[in-house]
């Protein structure tokens, strides 16, 4: 049969010398790699005391957003649990609570419970479906656990802090990026 390019040779098959049989050269080969390795710059990090740049892109946790005044966002309308491919997002709705201020421009609508699982994907779906900007994707990390079940953030641990109440934890659950509302009317 004839090959199909002439790229193919013949190996060569000569015997080892004494110091191939000892395997001399390839274990110094193999030590001056290692060695070299030794005096290099290490890889990785003591993590809990220091912390790798992310990305500008990195996805983290999702956080439910709240406006100027305190209030959160969301009006479920649920369009984020029906752009979410893995179906992670859950939620019921129920009425607001009425508020000496009432705005006509906000839908009356206010999500009872949500929540997402642990199987959500970080792929972004459910923040540019949103159209009030209420879910985003945090810079934080997802941290690890041993129960599933603590892997089920409901409203309480989805909602961002009260920026009135406790502004320090706001700012630190915000993290340096915060969503930025493409058209001003859409978030009134």
């Amino acid at each position: 049969m004839q090959s199909l390019t002439n790229r193919g040779r013949e190996v060569e098959r000569k015997p080892m010398n004494i110091w191939e049989k000892m395997y001399i050269p390839a274990i110094a080969k193999g030590m001056a790699i290692t060695f070299g390795h030794m005096f290099k710059k290490k890889p990785t990090i003591n993590y809990p005391e220091q912390t790798r740049p992310y990305s500008p892109v990195f996805r983290g946790v999702q956080v439910l957003n709240r406006d100027e005044e305190g209030r959160e966002r969301c009006t479920a309308c649920g369009l984020c649990a029906v752009a979410c491919p893995a179906e992670a997002i859950t939620m019921e709705a129920a009425e607001r609570l009425p508020e000496k201020k009432i705005c006509t421009a906000r839908k009356n609508m206010q999500p009872a419970t949500k929540s997402i699982c642990s199987v959500a994907f970080f792929c972004g779906l459910c923040e540019e479906a949103c159209p009030k900007d209420a879910v985003y994707l945090s810079e934080s990390m997802v941290p690890s656990n041993y129960n599933r079940k603590n892997f089920v953030y409901g409203k309480e641990e989805l909602l961002i802090p009260d920026p009135k109440t406790n502004p320090e934890a706001y700012e630190r659950a915000k993290g340096a990026r915060v969503p930025t509302t493409a058209n001003p009317t859409m978030s009134k």
